[in-house]
């Protein structure tokens, strides 16, 4: 009777151990990143660093960049849409993007539609995306009136146009753009102003063409455009903008209101 209890006893144990691994499985990963310690790593996702030991089957404290870690499951999270950004997820969880970012183990900005996001507790509101914090649709008020979509996109027109140019060159490009909007002589909103296709069937900008727009922006970038977006005009009212290589005449036949790095802005003639 003694020998069949001993056995019946790792059988418990191994069932129990199961479940509890099993459990695990439905967990969050995360990746740790350069300067990660577990204690940090437990106040991202609202849980203590024993709780992550065990999850994790660690004897020490002593982790390293790139390992791969369960957490705790988090009902934060959230399906990745076409035309999303980290920025603008962000801005509707009321969270930052590094926190976004170092939730998920990203050292890049690239996100693509179908990815499933863990949105960290780093904050007191854990709103989820169907009640946003602050609404895509809400009207902004700067120089012209703009949403949190508006502020992308120009955010992503002016990581694509001028990605290795100087903080003030960005900001032109996107003073541009607004400058467009208010003229009168272009399309009334950031949105149609920047796909506007011409009468011959051209596109106004390159990065629409290419695809480049939706490539996400930048941290710079989004700075840039909300100064622009402020009234920041570093290219005194200019309508065009081109690099000092163009070729095109009539590019250059326009009066120059200012030239950054290696840009161009001119007036309308």
């Amino acid at each position: 009777m003694s020998n069949l209890r001993i056995k019946i006893k790792p059988l418990i144990a191994s069932v129990i151990a199961g479940l509890f691994l099993t459990q695990s499985v439905f967990a969050a990963t995360y990746t740790v990143l350069p300067g990660d310690s577990l204690w940090k790593i437990s106040q991202k996702f609202g849980t203590s660093y024993n709780q992550i030991m065990s999850l994790n089957g660690l004897n020490d404290v002593l982790i390293y960049p790139g390992q791969v870690l369960q957490v705790p499951g988090n009902d934060n999270t959230y399906t990745v849409q076409k035309g999303d950004s980290l920025y603008l997820i962000a801005v509707e969880y009321g969270i930052t993007v590094d926190s976004l970012k170092a939730a998920n183990g990203y050292y890049n900005d690239i996100i693509y539609p179908g990815q499933v996001l863990t949105i960290p507790n780093d904050t007191d509101q854990t709103a989820k995306r169907s009640t946003p914090i602050v609404s895509r649709g809400a009207i902004n008020r700067g120089v012209i009136s703009y949403t949190n979509d508006d502020l992308d996109l120009l955010a992503r027109l002016i990581t694509a146009e001028a990605g290795g140019v100087s903080y003030k060159a960005k900001i032109a490009v996107g003073a541009v753009i607004v400058n467009r909007v208010k003229s009168g002589k272009f399309p009334a909103s950031i949105k149609d102003v920047i796909y506007q296709v011409d009468s011959n069937g051209y596109y106004q900008f390159t990065p629409v063409e290419n695809g480049w727009i939706n490539k996400p922006a930048t941290a710079d970038s989004i700075s840039a455009a909300r100064e622009a977006l402020s009234g920041s005009d570093p290219t005194n009212g200019s309508l065009y903008y081109f690099d000092d290589s163009a070729t095109n005449g009539w590019l250059w036949s326009l009066p120059v209101a200012a030239r950054i790095d290696n840009m161009v802005f001119s007036y309308a003639r």
